[in-house]
């Protein structure tokens, strides 16, 4: 504990003051509660929300308070958490701000793979894992610049990404969804927009893009929704590709690399 130097500041610049290394957290963010997990953390984690499905068994072992948008405080409250980490973009500001009263709160905020890397190395730094924390770091930065070096030249395919149905959701430039595709070679048909715009069907027809790609989260694309899309825009290929390793900015970011690769091998050869 000697060497412990947790960081002054979230991400939101705001002190979040610990006196020891925290022992009950509640993580409020799904890729995050992995991340802890990847860290070496269990006991410590002591509660999580429904949607914290990584790794296994900790829905089951551990308490759930809520959902990332509907945290229940008495539940919260009755863990006597030391420490509770929030995101900014994943969890509810007021409610952010009702926890505060209850437990320190570490806010992050993840707009890009950089900042994903740097997150990783400041809740390491937090929970007294920082050697763990700067080896992950390391393995996911290393992964994209090998992605990065094998899309080189092969040249960015303009890839509508759908996160939603009814309104037709996408991503802007300024989300890490956006940024992981772009290290992968492809080029957002959205480009100039910012977080999540929302399409009707002529825009999609008029953006024209070489591929869609169909996340299976938060809107549970599947293959029921294929034909639909392909009928909004009939000169692209359609995929369904898992979410996670394009939203899950955590450990999860690792197997990242590997999934951009399989997928750009698909559109190559399929």
């Amino acid at each position: 504990m000697s060497g412990w130097r947790p960081p002054a500041h979230d991400d939101l610049g705001r002190p979040v003051p610990l006196a020891a290394p925290p022992r009950r957290i509640v993580s409020l963010v799904p890729s995050q509660t992995e991340l802890l997990a990847d860290l070496g953390l269990d006991a410590e984690v002591v509660g999580l929300t429904r949607f914290c499905v990584h790794p296994a068994g900790w829905k089951e072992r551990k308490q759930i308070v809520g959902g990332t948008k509907n945290v229940r405080l008495d539940r919260v409250r009755e863990l006597a958490p030391d420490l509770v980490i929030a995101n900014k973009e994943e969890n509810v500001r007021e409610q952010v701000e009702a926890l505060a009263e209850v437990a320190p709160v570490w806010v992050t905020d993840v707009p890009d793979v950089a900042g994903a890397i740097r997150m990783v190395r400041s809740v390491g730094a937090l929970v007294d894992r920082a050697a763990e924390a700067g080896r992950l770091a390391g393995a996911i930065a290393a992964g994209f610049a090998r992605l990065g070096a094998e899309a080189e030249g092969a040249g960015p395919r303009r890839a509508l990404y759908l996160i939603w149905r009814d309104p037709w959701m996408t991503v802007g430039d300024d989300t890490i969804i956006a940024d992981v595709l772009r290290r992968g070679g492809f080029e957002n048909a959205v480009a100039g927009r910012e977080r999540y715009p929302a399409l009707v069907a002529a825009e999609i027809a008029a953006l024209a893009p070489d591929v869609v790609l169909l996340s299976s989260e938060p809107y549970p694309f599947g293959p029921t929704h294929v034909a639909e899309v392909q009928a909004l825009a009939p000169g692209a290929r359609v995929e369904l590709v898992d979410g996670e390793p394009f939203s899950w900015y955590g450990s999860r970011l690792l197997r990242a690399p590997d999934a951009i690769a399989r997928l750009r091998q698909r559109l190559s050869t399929g």
